[in-house]
C-alpha cells in the first residue's frame, strides 16, 4: 500500500489486500460502522491513520496490545493484520459492534475479541498488556481511566489525538495521565496522509495505577479525573 511506503512501513502484499479487503467488508455492513464513504478516503482516514502507529517504537515493539473502544476496527484489527506476530485483544463494549469484530477477525489467529467493557476486563487482567491503544475514545481523561489499568509497568499508552481537541480537555487529560501512573511523551504528527490533523499522544507507564481505577462502569465518563484545581 502506497501510504504505508510513504511513511517508511513494510506491508506485505497479503497484508495489504487484507486491509482493502476490510474496508469493502465495512462497506457492505447494514450498521453504521463509520462516516467515511469511498476507498481512498477510507484508505487515508482509517488504514493509513492506523498504520502510522507503527512508526512509534512502542507499537512496533509491543508482542501484545489491547484495543479499547475497537468500533469497526481501527487502529486495533488494522494493526493485527499489518503485524501476524502482535497478539491483539479488541475491546468493544456495544454488541453489534462486537460481533462485527469477530466476523471480521475470522481467521486472523491473533485477534480477540472480548464484547465486555474495558472496566471488567481490567479486573479479570489487570496491569497484563505492554500496550493500549486508542482511537476516538471521547475526553482524553476518561480514555486514560480506561487504559491505564489495564497496561503493565514500562508498558505504554498510545492515543490517537485531533488536532481539534479542546485544549483544556487535553491539559486535563496530562493531570489525569499523573493520577494514573503514566507519564506523558511528546507527541508525534501524523504522516499518514496529505492534510492529516492527527497526532500520536504516547503515555509511558512509570508506577502502578492506584487501586481505585477504573472506577465502577460509566463513571469515568460522569465524573472524569484531572479536573481543574
Amino acid at each position: 500500500m502506497a501510504r504505508a511506503a510513504a511513511m517508511g512501513l513494510s506491508l506485505s502484499a497479503p497484508a495489504a489486500a487484507a486491509l482493502v479487503a476490510l474496508l469493502d467488508r465495512i462497506g457492505l455492513e447494514p450498521q453504521n460502522l463509520t462516516t467515511i464513504e469511498g476507498l481512498e478516503e477510507g484508505i487515508d482516514r482509517h488504514l493509513a491513520d492506523s498504520l502510522a502507529g507503527l512508526m512509534l517504537p512502542e507499537v512496533a515493539g509491543a508482542s501484545s496490545s489491547v484495543d479499547i473502544g475497537s468500533g469497526g476496527g481501527f487502529p486495533g484489527l488494522v494493526l493485527a493484520i499489518a503485524r501476524p506476530d502482535l497478539a491483539v485483544t479488541l475491546v468493544e463494549s456495544e454488541r453489534r459492534k462486537a460481533d462485527w469484530l469477530r466476523r471480521a477477525s475470522a481467521g486472523i489467529p491473533n485477534v480477540r475479541v472480548v464484547a465486555d467493557r474495558s472496566e471488567h476486563l481490567a479486573k479479570a487482567e489487570r496491569e497484563t498488556f505492554p500496550l493500549a491503544t486508542m482511537r476516538a475514545l471521547g475526553p482524553l481523561p476518561v480514555a486514560l481511566e480506561l487504559a491505564a489499568p489495564l497496561v503493565s509497568l514500562g508498558g505504554a499508552v498510545v492515543a490517537w489525538r485531533g488536532d481539534d481537541a479542546d485544549p483544556a480537555t487535553e491539559a486535563a487529560g496530562m493531570r489525569a495521565a499523573r493520577e494514573l501512573g503514566l507519564e506523558p511523551r511528546p507527541p508525534v504528527p501524523s504522516a499518514a496522509f496529505p492534510g492529516s490533523r492527527r497526532r500520536l499522544q504516547v503515555f509511558a507507564k512509570v508506577a502502578p495505577a492506584p487501586s481505585r481505577y477504573p472506577r465502577r462502569a460509566g463513571r469515568a465518563a460522569k465524573r472524569p479525573i484531572g479536573g481543574e484545581r
